[in-house]
């Protein structure tokens, strides 16, 4: 497939972790034309700012990185923040971009769409086959709701306008830029930062949500980045013949995982910690694994290139150039 380096791309959610490493991607491939805006510059939950926007820019592709996203806690404490700001956006973005004429749109998703007990290795046509982990329902029903809006689009314009709008789920992302709020981040950020003050302050352990039993899998964002250009640049065809009308998305993941007492025990290692961690049984585990069937993308020729020891290397020290600015 040619490509038009030329073409207006708006990535939304730039200076977000995944979103600004898109950015980096695109940049580096060589696109010349790419759109960003600020939240302070366009509320994408607000659907008369959005339309006014893709009006103006009418971008030809679209990255849908923009989302309000969390750990445990956060989407514990505030389930109805995370479905209506999760499903606004998405809403808003999708359909204002085919109303504007973009044809070529890529939503992430979330591996968190897939049953809490779905067989492992997750697979895409494990999507809608039993419930959700509780603890992050909303955010997965939004994010469910953004692939079937895509989907939606497809089979009713896809023909008569052109459109392609293409879904990937990314496992449990991590990497420079992500957000290390001390109650609302994921479980990388949130224990590089508990190890690294724990350290500093000399404190003689760490305490630790749930059993540490629980795996998962992770991605180092720059990877992630690289599979979502990857997607977006299949050519129709091949993307066609190796996805459903109405189970398009593509899982993205590293193919291996870990328990969260082994990633506990490298980020002590990383960060120099050489306190005791204990776990707290009485909190929650969620999913007992989430591991993700990577094989339709991987046959499609593309593979994780960092691991999880690399990943954590560049991502402290990163922190450590922005002097461990949380």
């Amino acid at each position: 497939m040619s490509l038009d380096l030329r073409q207006k791309i708006y990535v939304a959610g730039h200076r977000g972790m995944v979103g600004s490493a898109i950015v980096r991607e695109l940049i580096k491939r060589g696109y010349q034309n790419i759109v960003t805006r600020t939240h302070a510059e366009l509320d994408l939950a607000n659907q008369m700012a959005v339309q006014y926007f893709f009006e103006k820019e009418r971008p030809d592709q679209v990255y849908l990185a923009a989302a309000k996203v969390g750990g445990i806690h956060a989407n514990n404490a505030f389930p109805a923040e995370f479905i209506y700001q999760n499903l606004m956006m998405e809403a808003n973005v999708i359909h204002q971009a085919f109303a504007s004429g973009t044809k070529k749109l890529l939503f992430l998703g979330s591996s968190c769409i897939y049953p809490k007990l779905a067989p492992q290795p997750m697979s895409e046509d494990a999507l809608l086959t039993g419930k959700l982990e509780p603890t992050n329902e909303p955010y997965a029903i939004a994010k469910i709701a953004g692939i079937k809006l895509c989907e939606s689009y497809n089979r009713q314009f896809g023909r008569s306008h052109g459109i392609d709008y293409r879904s990937v789920m990314p496992t449990n992302l991590y990497g420079p830029g992500d957000n290390y709020h001390p109650e609302n981040s994921h479980v990388i950020p949130a224990l590089l930062r508990r190890f690294h003050e724990a350290k500093i302050s000399n404190v003689p352990e760490v305490v630790i949500w749930g059993t540490g039993t629980p795996r998962r899998e992770f991605l180092y964002v720059d990877d992630m980045a690289s599979a979502s250009v990857f997607v977006m640049e299949l050519d129709n065809e091949v993307y066609g013949k190796n996805t459903e009308p109405m189970q398009s998305h593509i899982n993205v993941g590293f193919d291996s995982d870990i328990t969260i007492a082994e990633l506990a025990d490298a980020v002590a290692k990383v960060t120099g910690y050489q306190g005791l961690i204990r776990f707290d049984h009485s909190k929650p585990d969620g999913a007992p694994r989430k591991l993700m069937d990577s094989s339709r993308l991987n046959n499609l020729g593309w593979r994780a290139r960092v691991n999880l020891t690399q990943g954590l290397d560049v991502t402290y020290a990163s922190l450590s150039t922005n002097n461990f600015c949380f």
